[in-house]
């Protein structure tokens, strides 16, 4: 085999679509109490805003519920454009590894990095535990640069990332660090 081709999943993650739509719920709700108190009318079936005073209450509710809604806006968009998502292309063949990741509209909207396989010093892996676990593939070149080839957001298993680690120093033929 002369190919290898990573998928990389961007944000277009269960965990991302669960966030998006409880931000909005509760955001929705929120916004729905402090607009009720300004009017004076029940725009809440199921909850009674008649005691929310709009004077302090009702606008802090207001401002809670319009951000609420403007982060889910901001989470359906990564989603929308999958932010993060990608490839990683190794092909022996050529002698030639590309790095594909998708970004925000601009100028830095798509990212091409490639890099020939002469550059390419190891792979190296960082695991580091505790409240923010770190578990990271990196392609590191003859310049010292490391290139991070990993997906961002939930940390794989230790024996998986173990493994991915291996596989990839072997299909390339570059020593493995940090094992």
């Amino acid at each position: 085999m002369d190919t290898r081709y990573d998928l990389i999943l961007g944000s277009r993650r269960t965990s991302n679509y669960l966030w998006m739509i409880m931000t909005f719920i509760g955001g929705s709700g929120f916004f729905l109490a402090g607009l009720s108190s300004y009017l004076g009318s029940q725009l809440l079936p199921f909850a009674d805003t008649k005691e929310i005073v709009f004077i302090p209450q009702g606008i802090v509710m207001t401002f809670y519920g319009t951000t609420g809604i403007l982060l889910s806006a901001f989470l359906g968009a990564t989603i929308y454009l999958n932010v993060g998502g990608g490839y990683n292309l190794y092909d022996k063949k050529n002698k030639k590894i590309e790095i594909f990741r998708l970004g925000f509209p601009g100028k830095k909207k798509e990212i091409c990095l490639s890099y020939s396989m002469k550059e390419i010093k190891s792979v190296k892996l960082i695991i580091s535990e505790g409240i923010n676990p770190k578990r990271e593939i990196y392609l590191r070149t003859k310049d010292q640069r490391e290139v991070p080839i990993t997906r961002v957001g939930e940390p794989l298993l230790l024996s998986q990332i173990e493994e991915e680690a291996v596989e990839l120093a072997s299909f390339l033929e570059v020593p493995l660090e940090g094992l």
